[in-house]
């Protein structure tokens, strides 16, 4: 059974799911994880929050059909090694579409986090474990590298999605002297960046870090 919801005539109309996912993901956008609520989400669609119950019946609920409905365009594109692919490079260039599909969504990391029973992650996890066993990694070692993979990717994108310091937690810190307490970090981090690179690029080599440790394991 549906809920019912007025338009702006005030004529009663269907609440289907597909509108429900849809708002909450707008919701998502609009204030963060943190500010999705079935209380919001009711408000925002017109209707009372027991009418949602239909659709989803908790914030777990929730949580997890925003997961699918953000990993949706990934699950619907992606597709398993060809023949002549090495799985290293077929499973960068997944982690490369995970980790955008995350930072297109404030808080997308977080969802995925939260959302343990997403058809649509377990989704990626499965063509992953799959597509590894089918290049010869024994199963074992296959989930090992794609949870490996999957974690720093969601753990990557958990950072950068993390509240930067606001002016209050800043007011006492004072550059000069983090710098001379912490030179080898500063050097680093200014060394990395000064030839034009990216978040993006130092999202690709730290992968490949993590890719050519089980590529040796393996």
């Amino acid at each position: 059974m549906r809920g019912k919801r007025r338009d702006e005539q005030g004529r009663t109309m269907a609440l289907d799911r597909q509108q429900v996912v849809a708002e909450a993901v707008a919701l998502l956008d609009a204030e963060g994880l943190d500010g999705v609520t079935t209380r919001k989400l009711a408000t925002r669609l017109g209707v009372r929050s027991p009418t949602l119950y239909w659709h989803v019946p908790n914030k777990a609920a929730l949580v997890t059909a925003i997961a699918d409905a953000i990993l949706a365009d990934l699950v619907g594109r992606m597709s398993p090694p060809t023949p002549d692919e090495p799985w290293q490079d077929w499973l960068t260039g997944l982690a490369r579409e995970l980790r955008r599909a995350l930072v297109a969504h404030p808080d997308g990391a977080r969802v995925i986090s939260a959302a343990q029973l997403s058809a649509a992650m377990n989704a990626v996890s499965e063509l992953a474990m799959s597509s590894l066993v089918a290049k010869g990694l024994p199963l074992p070692r296959a989930r090992v590298v794609t949870l490996a993979v999957e974690r720093f990717t969601v753990g990557y994108v958990l950072e950068e999605q993390a509240p930067r310091p606001d002016e209050t937690a800043l007011k006492n810190w004072d550059l000069a002297e983090f710098t001379a307490a912490h030179p080898t970090l500063i050097a680093g981090i200014t060394d990395y960046f000064q030839d034009g690179r990216t978040p993006d690029d130092l999202f690709d080599d730290c992968l490949r870090v993590v890719i050519a440790g089980a590529a040796a394991a393996a």
